[in-house]
């Protein structure tokens, strides 16, 4: 079942027959069968259905982890539909602006989430009349969840679905400019899912999932852990000592974290209480892990550990098996198989291996396309001299003389000080090796004698009794002429998005 193509739909109806009373997903103290889960998604497409949802449809939702989601979403998919779950913390205007451009038929709701979306209903044209459900509320003008599956039949519901026709479309946080939506293919998430089993996960694993259904760092370890049979266990929300007290209880074996997660765990007071002996992999990505970080969780952390380098389009993808090279920690690793790397300038040319330019890829896993948005696809594609298609990544690094990727930064936050280029995560590696600083953002700001100059945003760690200046003197008698840092400002907490990545847009905007 994990090497040919399959859907997941499909893979779950085949475990369902296999094991109909075993133990499938838990959300909070709800925990479905196989058999229970297989055939709630019948109803779910049922009903789908009979409300004019038909193959190819886009279905939204925006909420936090829940049950009725986690069903909304597989459901959608065996319906033949196009799942499109949507960023929480975007604001109403983005919001209407994705559902808009995704031609949502129906949209599913959270309570949290409902004033969000009913400030721009009057914008959302393409939502049919009976298309408004509330996960956890009713109201006017809304269905609320059980009223809406009442009476849906459970008989087996099957309709044929391509590996080309799309699975869901994932939209970025929408914060500045047009939406984007990353169609992602079966054929896309099928290679995701059989990824998964040379990590071990399979009928004889426990994954623990902590981030939130509109992350694709979510749906990595979630899809692999269903569609091979797994256990499952969903965080509604995500909890550090809550996280311990589950990964011990029920021996997780697999758990996919964003770095400001492996952050909060190990430096949670009561972590080394908890026996974490049944963990078999932890895995990584989302943005760069520090080599701190990284040193820490595979000293006190049981298990093997991967960081994943690579994004939502696909493209360039790399893993760092961080146990085994302990001398890498300051990369991402080497490219998967399948997986193509090259550097290019800014002009576009391929440059040599070794220096440093804009990192485009291509692999087996790549999107489908910008929804509906040609003109944008055609501007990540990057082609080399035979024609072949690459996507570009917007980041900049370059390759080691071992093969292993050097991540330095994003081509829009690179900073450009009288003229050089200089990279943030060079300044960040040696500010965040002072003890009392817990985590540090660099970003460029204006500066009228070098054009931009590097700022650092630092976040002590409690007790800490360093003064901003003085820290500022230690980085910048370790930093190179052109990377010193002009000013030095303190922070409770850096602006971070849902799944824990540092906002730097944020600290350059003016503080109101």
């Amino acid at each position: 079942m994990a090497d040919e193509f399959m859907t997941l739909p499909n893979r779950i109806a085949a475990t369902a027959r296999a094991d109909a009373g075993g133990f499938a997903v838990q959300i909070g103290e709800l925990t479905f069968t196989w058999g229970e889960l297989d055939r709630t998604m019948n109803r779910v497409a049922s009903r789908l259905a009979a409300g004019g949802i038909v193959p190819g449809d886009r279905v939204a939702a925006i909420g936090p982890t829940s049950p009725e989601y986690l069903l909304l979403f597989l459901g959608v998919l065996r319906a033949g539909a196009c799942m499109v779950p949507l960023p929480t913390m975007a604001a109403a205007d983005s919001l209407a602006r994705m559902i808009e451009d995704a031609e949502a038929r129906a949209i599913f709701v959270a309570g949290p989430q409902r004033d969000l979306i009913e400030s721009v209903r009057s914008q959302l044209s393409a939502i049919a009349p009976e298309g408004w459900v509330g996960f956890d509320f009713e109201g006017p003008g809304w269905t609320g969840w059980e009223a809406w599956i009442a009476g849906a039949s459970d008989a087996p519901f099957t309709v044929p679905i391509g590996p080309d026709e799309a699975f869901n479309i994932m939209y970025s946080s929408g914060t500045t400019g047009e939406p984007k939506g990353i169609v992602h293919s079966h054929r896309m998430r099928n290679e995701h899912i059989t990824r998964m089993v040379r990590f071990g996960i399979g009928p004889d694993s426990v994954t623990l999932i902590s981030t939130p259904l509109y992350s694709n760092t979510t749906h990595a370890c979630l899809l692999g852990s269903i569609g091979l049979g797994g256990r499952t266990h969903m965080m509604r929300k995500f909890d550090a000592l809550e996280f311990l007290r589950i990964a011990e209880r029920e021996k997780v074996t697999h758990a996919m974290l964003v770095p400001v997660q492996y952050q909060r765990i190990l430096a949670h007071p009561e972590f080394d209480r908890f026996d974490l002996s049944s963990f078999r992999w932890k895995l990584c990505t989302s943005a760069p892990l520090s080599p701190l970080i990284k040193r820490d969780a595979v000293a006190r952390w049981p298990g093997k550990m991967l960081e994943i380098y690579g994004h939502s389009e696909g493209g360039a993808n790399c893993t760092l098996p961080i146990d085994e090279y302990p001398d890498k920690l300051h990369t991402v690793g080497r490219p998967i198989a399948g997986c193509v790397i090259k550097m290019i300038d800014e002009q576009g040319n391929e440059l040599p291996r070794g220096q440093t330019g804009e990192i485009v890829g291509r692999q087996p896993a790549m999107m489908t396309g910008y929804f509906k948005q040609p003109e944008k696809t055609a501007e990540i594609i990057w082609r080399d001299a035979e024609g072949t298609v690459y996507y570009r990544s917007g980041d900049v690094g370059y390759f080691d003389d071992d093969g292993f990727l050097v991540l330095l930064d994003r081509t829009k936050d690179m900073i450009v000080s009288g003229g050089f280029n200089v990279y943030a995560v060079d300044i960040e590696r040696v500010i965040e090796q002072h003890p009392e600083v817990a985590e540090v953002a660099v970003v460029g700001l204006p500066s009228e004698q070098w054009g931009e100059t590097p700022v650092a945003f630092v976040v002590l760690k409690p007790g800490a009794t360093i003064d901003a200046e003085s820290l500022r003197d230690y980085a910048n008698t370790r930093l190179g002429k052109l990377q010193r840092i002009s000013g030095l400002k303190f922070r409770d907490s850096l602006p971070r998005s849902e799944v824990g990545k540092i906002l730097k847009r944020d600290l350059r905007a003016p503080r109101q």
